[in-house]
């Protein structure tokens, strides 16, 4: 029973943090989309088409994020403070020449990556100007992301809350300043909402530096002392079946800072990198049908956004949990551990998705009276909500047991394929299908390129239960 109260503390102190941060930054999204659609469809169909080209961008610099947590979680589990500096400052470095090229990209031929993704001159015009000022927040926001998984990954994740909960209450006053122009400020539209997020983001990685500076305890270097405490294996990792029967020279090998495995980090690496750009670029994919099926259906498809960031938000904490604490466990070759705390972590998604789904279908009619758009968009948001509802469950799942679980061992490889096969050889068929040759509404392309979720959930449980991702990182 006390164990059981110690697992359910430990999810809590990592995961409530990240949802809460999630579901804040979620929440004044929405107070952004009020604003920003308060200028029209033309605007907020234009910020949502720039957006997801900035989000490919973002989910590759979480991607490096993820291996970085992978490594710095098992190495902490392992207590090696030497591969724990090692593995963030490579990371870091790695986030930051990303950073560095997609901000040359979207500054300099902004006009003609927003044509990828619309015909409309006058969507392309304000979409352009919004991506050029967003370019500036890659490099801030590469930062913010690999600190926040070093705090999470030393079970602190309550700084980058605090940090958020800063940014967040910022980024709304200066949209509302900026946008409308209050304050004496002229009214900048869609490019006010830009400047808000960039400066946004630069505040909330300089509180995470100011933080780490105060609170570091892996990022310095080890003294003798500490360094030899380094890699001993836990009490209950010497008792377990799998430490009895690793190799000798496997476990003679601590107190010795060999050379950084750079093999192994590529085999996590690429696999990452690969995986969340195909998944981002499926994505765009989506948003290109979307955009050619119409202004208006664009616009619903951008008003779901905060909603499902809303939902996911809730409930990513427990992917972040499941990567922290069963990497730890791993690392102490604790396997049946891992095993069983992945059931758990899987039991909560799965009943807190289903609540949250109920709530969605309940308050979707409310929701898009909060808008000044026409009519019809607000019918197609609705549709879409519904739709969304009955998937999310499933996105819920592949978070936690892909983006979480099956990652925490370092087979990336395994949710490589997973992603491949949900989005490309069933995602992106079904979305051209349904639109271009089915010629359906929008919020039955979506629910029909959606049923890859189900797919991707189906392949992911039967990864999970043949427990070859259960691996420890040398």
């Amino acid at each position: 029973m006390n164990k059981n109260k110690s697992f359910l503390k430990t999810v809590c102190n990592l995961a409530v943090p990240v949802a809460l941060q999630s579901m804040l930054q979620a929440s004044f999204s929405i107070v952004d989309q009020i604003m920003i659609g308060q200028l029209g469809s033309v605007s907020v169909a234009a910020v949502g088409l720039s957006g997801k080209f900035s989000s490919i961008f973002s989910v590759m610099v979480s991607a490096v994020s993820a291996v970085a947590g992978i490594m710095i979680a098992q190495y902490i589990g392992q207590n090696n403070r030497t591969e724990v500096r090692r593995s963030f400052y490579i990371n870091l470095g790695l986030a930051a020449v990303l950073a560095a090229a997609f901000t040359i990209v979207c500054a300099a031929v902004p006009e003609q990556v927003m044509r990828l993704y619309s015909s409309d001159e006058h969507t392309i015009h304000t979409a352009a100007d919004y991506l050029f000022i967003i370019s500036g927040t890659f490099l801030p926001m590469s930062g913010a992301t690999l600190l926040a998984a070093l705090f999470r990954c030393m079970e602190k994740a309550r700084f980058p809350l605090y940090a958020s909960i800063i940014a967040a209450l910022l980024n709304t006053v200066l949209n509302y300043v900026l946008i409308f122009g209050k304050c004496g400020v002229a009214p900048m539209g869609a490019r006010g909402a830009a400047a808000a997020t960039l400066i946004s983001q630069i505040v909330n990685f300089l509180i995470m530096f100011f933080i780490l500076r105060k609170h570091d305890i892996y990022l310095r270097k080890a003294t003798f002392a500490e360094h030899c405490q380094s890699d001993k294996p836990t009490p209950a990792a010497k008792s377990s079946p799998a430490f009895k029967s690793a190799p000798t020279a496997a476990l003679t090998a601590q107190n010795k800072q060999a050379a950084f495995n750079w093999r192994q980090y590529a085999a996590m690496l690429l696999p990452v990198l690969i995986c969340e750009f195909m998944w981002s670029l499926g994505e765009n994919v989506y948003a290109a049908i979307y955009g050619r099926l119409g202004t208006e259906s664009t616009a619903a498809m951008t008003l779901i956004n905060p909603v499902q960031s809303l939902v996911i938000g809730a409930l990513c904490g427990l992917s972040q949990a499941a990567g922290v604490i069963i990497g730890k466990k791993l690392g102490n070759r604790e396997y049946d551990e891992a095993y069983a705390a992945s059931k758990k972590l899987i039991l909560y998604g799965f009943a807190g998705s289903c609540i949250l789904s109920l709530l969605v279908i309940a308050g979707s009619r409310y929701y898009v009276e909060i808008y000044q758009v026409g009519e019809t968009v607000k019918h197609l948001t609705t549709q879409i909500l519904f739709a969304y509802a009955f998937v999310s469950p499933f996105k819920v799942q592949n978070m936690i047991i892909g983006g979480g679980i099956i990652r925490s061992g370092g087979k990336t490889k395994y949710v490589l394929a997973i992603d491949l096969i949900g989005t490309w050889v069933f995602g992106v068929p079904l979305g051209l299908f349904s639109a271009f040759f089915l010629h359906l509404s929008i919020p039955y392309v979506y629910f029909i390129l959606s049923l890859e979720e189900c797919i991707r959930f189906a392949i992911s449980i039967f990864v999970l239960r043949r427990k070859k991702w259960m691996q420890k990182i040398e």
